[in-house]
């Protein structure tokens, strides 16, 4: 009986080929593992209104951890049109599948590596080696929105705020809100995560980045909970920084920053500038992790136009099975495959269109595979 069961969700697009390029490169590694298939994403919306099946669900329940690919997402209207007709009108609303599964498995920390591995082309600067913590279930991604605004809602809104005054003359059917929540005990959890994290992998500092002089009670919560949680790690430097500073002094000083750590909607943000400084998507994996399961993916989309071709860079899913590894446990597994992607890119005489070659995902996968068994 294999020691790990690892559900396999491919989902849509280039998520099916790069996940069949890790396939080459887990089965070079050894790790004793069954991967169970399962349904998710775009196909399944539009033939059952569910992109994430309750099937699914059940069967990541039974499993120690979960690969991913990629889905496709579109926005409301685009994806009610593409329902199957017998499904139109029956109340069916697109959600992320994703999203949710972060929330039904409580994966609150969402850990993005970005690392400059020498001799890539596209990177910015050779040496950057940040890692982005993001909370995973809150903030604007918390899925409470209103579009018309319930008059109930606007007549609490009213009574309790002042500056809703502003909106008190305009139609409901003209105002949309989304809620950003953000709660103590996330806050406290995925700050601890970095500064356990910078301890652990003996890191230098950790900066909170957030936009409490204006978002004063949500980002500003954040903050206070992490100068608090900042003096029992006396050894590792804390900085704050606003959210649209950062995105100006990672670009002058990368090699400023260490463990960056943050809310929802701002962490997916950072953490893809972060990607682009160390050679775009193609290089950034993703680890959703929980107390007891976790979801590892490529943080890049389903590119559709590429789907099948076997074009795009496969390393960012590789590089989320070595999150996977490590996760698991399997850290000697999980260092050799990071240091046979490391050579791979120095080498550079296998490699996708993105980083100028002309190679398929599978031969980059396949070269990967080799430096593996030596």
């Amino acid at each position: 009986m294999p020691k790990y069961k690892i559900a396999w969700l491919p989902g849509d697009g280039v998520g099916k080929d790069v996940m069949e390029a890790a396939k080459i490169v887990l089965i070079k590694t050894g790790l004793d593992a069954e991967y169970i298939p399962g349904d998710i994403g775009w196909e399944f919306w539009c033939k059952e209104g569910n992109p994430l099946p309750d099937r699914t669900i059940e069967l990541l329940k039974n499993t120690d951890c979960c690969l991913f690919g990629a889905i496709t997402s579109k926005p409301k209207e685009e994806a009610e049109a593409e329902l199957d007709t017998s499904l139109k009108d029956k109340g069916y609303v697109y959600s992320s599948p994703i999203v949710r599964l972060r929330q039904e498995f409580n994966l609150r920390t969402n850990l993005r590596p970005c690392k400059a591995y020498p001799g890539n082309p596209l990177n910015y600067k050779d040496g950057i080696d940040l890692v982005v913590f993001r909370e995973n279930t809150e903030d604007l991604y918390s899925g409470v929105e209103f579009h018309p605004l319930p008059k109930e809602v606007m007549e609490v809104l009213l009574k309790n705020h002042k500056k809703m005054k502003k909106f008190s003359t305009t139609p409901l059917e003209d105002i949309a809100v989304s809620l950003r929540i953000v709660t103590r005990k996330a806050s406290q959890n995925i700050v601890r995560d970095a500064f356990e994290y910078a301890r652990e992998n003996k890191r230098k500092s950790v900066t909170v980045v957030e936009k409490p002089n204006v978002i004063r009670e949500t980002s500003g919560l954040i903050v206070r909970e992490a100068r608090k949680i900042a003096k029992e790690y006396l050894e590792i430097k804390f900085y704050e920084a606003n959210i649209d500073a950062i995105c100006m002094w990672l670009l002058k000083n990368p090699f400023d920053y260490d463990v960056l750590v943050t809310s929802n909607m701002f962490g997916d943000i950072v953490s893809d500038l972060c990607a682009q400084l160390v050679g775009g998507l193609g290089f950034a994996s993703s680890g959703n992790i929980g107390d007891d399961y976790a979801v590892f993916e490529p943080t890049h989309g389903s590119a559709p136009k590429y789907a099948g071709q076997y074009k795009v860079n496969p390393i960012a899913m590789i590089l989320a099975v070595k999150l996977m590894l490590d996760w698991l446990g399997e850290k000697e597994k999980a260092e050799r495959l990071e240091n046979a992607v490391a050579m791979v890119v120095k080498e550079g005489k296998v490699k996708t269109y993105d980083m100028g070659g002309k190679n398929s995902s599978l031969e980059v996968a396949e070269e990967i595979a080799k430096r593996l068994s030596r």
